[in-house]
């Protein structure tokens, strides 16, 4: 756990030099939330599908002028593993919005297992954009994983209503995806354990405990989340235990350590072109998802942007926070200052 307090500290220092100490009115705008009646800090339950669900909301900040919408990964993690943002995004005058998609803990959980699909997450990003109010003036929408995957889908239809994309940790190609995970990552392992994981995924006994037994200490370890388990971070915790396992099977399949779900050959390599909204991709050293990937397709949209993270994996904003904050607040800041 030393190694991730440094980390941590170091991150937070660096950031501290540049802060700018706000004045009355600056402080006064941050808490003022807009809200009318009871107060709930921040927290919207929007209504999608026509009102027949809702989804879980929290505003943090207040600039009318840079409004970043998060979306998770999984599919159906939780907004939890973002909140390592509450660390930097504040001090930088950020407003930011935490949001569980439909199907995660805090939102409703229906059980129509036709809800799982690219298109209908896509409307109900919209959704959730018409309702928090957000426009192509401030909009940043940033998606780690499944929501870079999802960023993505919603650029290619709604760009008009972005300021800004930010890509995380997430490739333009599900089966390039899977070709990483098995010719290079796989590789890594030690072949007894790589044996074994094999044998279970080969017999479909993805329940067996063995199997994350196996997993967690050779693979999730290394390129998830590098501390050892034992020491991840809360809210990295508290979002695996709030996974909706029956959601990220359909559509991810059973482990991260591959893909076999609905999204299994998901491929916008030849669409990327039509995005032309500055773009910030991310890729780690470790992660699962293949880095020169990632710095390839900042060279496909018009205008794209690479930010490596060289200690970090598929959680870069825990595990390389150094680089990964700097990062992507730099890119936030050259958008709204007209740089980019």
């Amino acid at each position: 756990m030393k190694t991730f307090v440094t980390v941590l500290a170091i991150g937070l220092a660096a950031s501290a030099c540049d802060v700018k100490t706000p004045d009355a009115n600056e402080t006064t705008s941050y808490y003022d939330m807009g809200e009318s009646g009871v107060k709930s800090g921040g927290i919207q339950m929007i209504p999608i599908h026509n009102g027949k669900y809702k989804v879980w909301t929290k505003r943090v900040g207040n600039n009318p002028d840079i409004k970043v919408l998060l979306l998770h990964g999984g599919p159906a993690a939780t907004h939890e593993y973002f909140e390592s943002f509450d660390s930097f995004f504040p001090q930088e005058g950020i407003e930011y919005y935490y949001y569980d998609q439909l199907g995660s803990y805090y939102s409703d959980q229906p059980t129509d297992s036709s809800l799982w699909t690219i298109d209908r997450f896509v409307e109900e990003v919209e959704e959730v954009r018409n309702a928090l109010q957000l426009d192509s003036t401030n909009f940043y929408l940033l998606g780690n994983s499944w929501g870079g995957m999802l960023a993505m889908e919603y650029a290619f239809k709604y760009q008009r209503n972005l300021k800004a994309l930010l890509i995380c940790n997430m490739m333009a190609s599900c089966p390039e995806y899977g070709n990483y995970a098995n010719e290079v990552l796989a590789k890594q392992m030690d072949p007894e354990v790589l044996e074994e994981v094999r044998a279970i995924e080969a017999n479909k006994d993805f329940a067996n405990p063995r199997y994350m037994e196996l997993l967690t200490p050779n693979f999730y370890e290394k390129h998830l989340c590098r501390f050892p388990a034992s020491d991840w971070p809360d809210p990295v915790n508290r979002s695996f235990k709030h996974l909706n396992s029956d959601i990220y099977t359909i559509m991810q399949g059973p482990s991260e350590f591959g893909i076999s779900g609905r999204i299994a050959k998901w491929d916008v390599k030849s669409r990327l072109h039509e995005i032309e909204v500055p773009t910030l991709t991310v890729g780690a050293a470790h992660d699962t998802m293949d880095p020169e990937h990632m710095k390839w397709m900042a060279s496909q949209v018009r205008k794209g942007r690479f930010l490596f993270c060289p200690n970090g994996s598929h959680l870069s904003m825990w595990d390389d926070q150094q680089h990964f904050f700097p990062g992507v607040i730099q890119f936030i800041r050259d958008v709204d200052e007209g740089k980019f």
